[in-house]
């Protein structure tokens, strides 16, 4: 092991009081030289995030849309709309720009397009767009697809989407969950190195490993086929250089490189992942971070293998990190036989060997390398420090201090971190919502310690440092697969020192925030605090034409006309520290729509078949073509969203998959409506959502 048993059992007794020497043994930063200053408080189901170099901040939904914020005027502006195809997690990914964006203006996505896949027809009971469990090739062929990483020129303030250069296609089996994700970094030498989930069901394999080889199962259940299959891209780490042209070659050094064999692909350059959700990469050490998700058993199990385990790996050279046949190099899964329901014995780390019939490369894979962190549900022995809870591990940035700029006190980096925490990688937890520093020497982690554990996180899904030295993070909210979920924001923790100058903090309100019909009248008020009691200066643009309508601290506007409007106030302090806050205005009439589960008098079990039904009050015919309804497994304050229909009414399979027993589970039924529009009025939309715990009978 990279770290050695005494470490770990010194940090138990001493909890994070180890003070590494990196640190200049130097105490941490208390919280309270930081200050969080929220850039967006509704950012819709938030996914990724990229900080462009002249302080601007991209953020995407996984819906398809790019999202551009200004600090300077506090706009939130349309960078892009993706169409792109959303059953179970996919969607509109990763987003990163080029080492070399100032010269070339290159902008990256990752995400799904919609192909031809099947989709439901409202018209029908069945749901058309689910592929099944199980069937024959010819069942299964229609859901192959790809998730697509391209790459977009920036026009100043938007995405030209013409402009697509298409770079790599990443297979994936669509109609089915999970495991989907991707995250795009750059090495120090320009490399791409994009993250690949494994695109497996893991759901019905008890909460251990998926390795379903049966003749008439869908090829989705078998883990085999990708993470541990040397010929295909999914559960890896592939590392490519890009042309000008979008075409791309491979470092020699990746897993495979230069071995000229069928069966395998030059691109990998570490294998053996289950979903590898983030990655970030130090440009000084060149070590690539890596975290990669467990699967759900809560305990080991002689006969299925080990509880899950959480890792977070320094990845230096190409290697295989053993999934789905090892959680860790000690932590062997069992061979299990699905048709027979038994084991044959424990998988060989050292020497593992794919002979699923769903494999397509090597048999023989390189042997498994140990992360460099793992951890399971209760408290970890070599880990004390994170904890006990879910297991959601991420992979954060390391931070590099600018000395120079430290020194001649640049304004531009006035909010940027410590030198306390330079080139200390981060690492935080989406299920125990926080982060945490990882100290470290060479590849062995030394010391672990709280980092801003005052500070309230509510699942953070990405965060990145800016060029301006502050850290930025993207919370995903509680919730299921939906749009402002509670404690969803964009925000930015800045670090002030002791004497520091903080940001005034605003919340802005209308009254009413929607109505008709035009003229429309909205009484606005704002609620700002300045810690200095400094005067402060207000602009309000009611329509984000760029144009200052009113500098009243609680102005009152007409609208004219039908539309949606986002009324954005700017504050600025005498320190010229700018905040803002926005509100959506809604002039017209927003579709009302109410979601009905039918339960049997018996109330809801998990395996039954409900009836939906979805009401729509609205100024405009409704197209029931438009009305989803999503079937999420919850499960503790996360979701696995299994399924989705069409229509205003219609059948739901439900499925408690591989949770059967449980009792943190529950069934969430989500609708959504877009109204077509009129005019200026653009598509407005309503959501209703049903939860029902097992044996609940609906209301």
């Amino acid at each position: 092991m990279r770290r050695a048993r005494a470490l770990a059992a010194l940090a138990g007794a001493l909890a994070v009081c180890a003070i590494p020497s990196t640190a200049s043994a130097q105490e941490p930063p208390p919280d309270s030289q930081f200050q969080k200053v929220v850039i967006d408080q509704t950012p819709g189901e938030a996914i990724d995030l990229a900080v462009l170099p002249d302080g601007r901040v991209l953020h995407t939904e996984r819906t398809g849309e790019v999202w551009l914020h200004d600090p300077v005027t506090g706009l939130k502006t349309l960078a892009a709309k993706l169409d792109v195809y959303q059953h179970d997690e996919e969607g509109l990914q990763s987003i990163a720009i080029d080492p070399n964006f100032e010269e070339n203006g290159w902008i990256y996505l990752y995400y799904s397009p919609p192909l031809d896949t099947p989709v439901d027809d409202p018209a029908t009971i069945e749901n058309e767009g689910d592929a099944p469990f199980t069937g024959t090739a010819e069942d299964f062929e229609p859901f192959e697809g790809h998730i697509q990483l391209s790459r977009f020129q920036w026009t100043g303030d938007t995405i030209d989407l013409e402009s697509e250069q298409q770079i790599l296609q990443v297979p994936v089996d669509r109609g089915i969950c999970c495991h989907v994700g991707g995250d795009i970094v750059f090495d120090g030498d320009g490399n791409l190195l994009l993250s690949t989930g494994d695109d497996t069901n893991p759901f019905e394999s008890d909460g251990y490993t998926p390795i379903d080889e049966r003749e008439d199962r869908n090829p989705a259940f078998d883990a085999q086929r990708t993470s541990a299959n040397t010929n295909d891209l999914r559960g890896k780490v592939l590392r490519i250089t890009v042309a000008d042209d979008g075409s791309y070659t491979v470092p020699d050094d990746n897993l495979f490189a230069g071995d000229d064999s069928e069966l395998t692909r030059d691109e990998i350059y570490v294998m053996g992942l289950r979903n590898p959700f983030r990655i970030e990469y130090n440009l000084v050490t060149d070590q690539l971070y890596v975290a990669d998700y467990s699967p759900d058993a809560d305990e080991a199990d002689p006969e299925r293998g080990p509880a899950g385990q959480g890792k977070w790996m320094i990845v230096t050279e190409a290697g295989n990190y053993g999934w789905p046949y090892c959680a860790t190099a000690e932590l062997p899964y069992q061979d299990y036989d699905f048709e027979t329901e038994t084991s044959s014995g424990a998988f060989d780390c050292a020497n593992p060997v794919n002979e699923s019939p769903h494999n397509t490369g090597l048999t023989e894979l390189p042997p498994v390398t140990q992360p460099d962190v793992w951890y399971s549900y209760d408290l970890s022995p070599d880990f004390p420090e994170l904890g006990v809870g879910g297991i959601g591990p991420m992979a954060g940035p390391a931070y590099q201090f600018d000395a120079k700029a430290a020194k001649k006190g640049s304004p531009k980096r006035r909010t940027a971190w410590p030198e306390y925490y330079d080139n200390v990688p981060l690492f935080y937890e989406w299920t125990r919502d926080y982060i945490k520093a990882f100290f470290t020497e060479g590849d062995d982690v030394v010391a672990i310690e709280d980092v801003l554990a005052s500070f309230e996180l509510v699942h953070p899904i990405d965060m990145e440092f800016g060029p301006d030295g502050s850290l930025y993070v993207l919370n995903y909210g509680d919730g299921f697969f939906g749009k402002n979920l509670p404690g969803a924001e964009l925000v930015r923790i800045d670090y002030l020192g002791a004497t520091g100058d903080r940001s005034p903090t605003v919340t802005v309100e209308a009254d009413p925030e929607e109505g008709y019909p035009s003229p429309l009248t909205v009484n606005f008020t704002s609620t700002v605090s300045d810690p200095e009691g400094r005067k402060l200066r207000y602009a309000w643009d009611f329509d984000s034409d760029g144009t200052i309508d009113s500098r009243d601290p609680n102005p009152t506007h007409t609208y004219e006309a039908d539309g949606e409007y986002q009324a954005t106030l700017t504050v600025t302090d005498q320190a010229k520290r700018v905040v803002s806050d926005y509100v959506i205005v809604t002039v017209g009439q927003r579709p009302e729509i109410t979601l009905t589960i039918t339960t049997d008098a018996n109330g809801f079990q998990f395996g039954d078949s409900v009836q939906y039904e979805v009401t729509v009050v609205d100024d405009q015919p409704t197209d029931c073509n438009e009305v989803i309804v999503s079937y999420v497994l919850g499960h503790d304050t996360h979701g696995h969203p299994l399924s989705a229909s069409t229509g205003c009414s219609g059948t739901i399979q439900t499925s408690a998959s591989g949770h059967e027993g449980e009792d943190n589970i529950r069934a969430v039924f989500n609708a959504s409506y877009s109204d077509p529009g009129a005019g200026d009025l653009p598509p407005l939309t309503d959501t209703d959502e049903v939860v029902l715990e097992q044996g609940e009978v609906s209301p």
